[in-house]
């Protein structure tokens, strides 16, 4: 098991942990009668919102580390079959916004433009799909 593994289990676990935490304090609230029971609109969007800020941190985690768990490395493979191989995201020493290099026969090539755009965009709808799937 490597350490990239257990460091989004724990994640996840404290994610979790974070969740229930917040429907015992829920349900607290509403035995005292000091809040007015969740309908299924606000139970959505509190849920989306978190699905949303885990997501984040996986895309983050795809940058940063060379080490993919193994939801990133599903992210990866999706992204591989609906692109193609030889995709690298990196951040640049500078500090801009991410960079997406395709590996080429004559070295990597930077992506960008409307291309840049499609592939970030469904890198985060997948990982929002795989975030919102493993989550109960």
């Amino acid at each position: 098991m490597s350490s990239q593994s257990a460091t989004v289990r724990t994640m996840l676990r404290t994610y979790g942990k974070q969740l229930t935490s917040a429907k015992r304090l829920a349900r607290f609230r509403q035995a005292l009668g000091a809040a007015q029971p969740m309908d299924d609109v606000a139970r959505q969007t509190r849920r989306r919102e978190l699905v949303e800020r885990i997501a984040h941190e996986v895309i983050e985690n795809l940058i940063v580390n060379t080490a993919h768990s193994p939801v990133v490395t599903a992210i990866l493979q999706q992204l591989e079959r609906e692109f193609g191989p030889g995709y690298l995201f990196e951040y640049p020493v500078d500090g801009d916004d991410v960079q997406i290099l395709r590996e080429t026969p004559r070295g990597p090539n930077t992506v960008s433009g409307p291309e840049r755009d499609r592939i970030m965009r469904r890198l985060w709808e997948i990982t929002l799909s795989k975030v919102d799937d493993t989550m109960l």
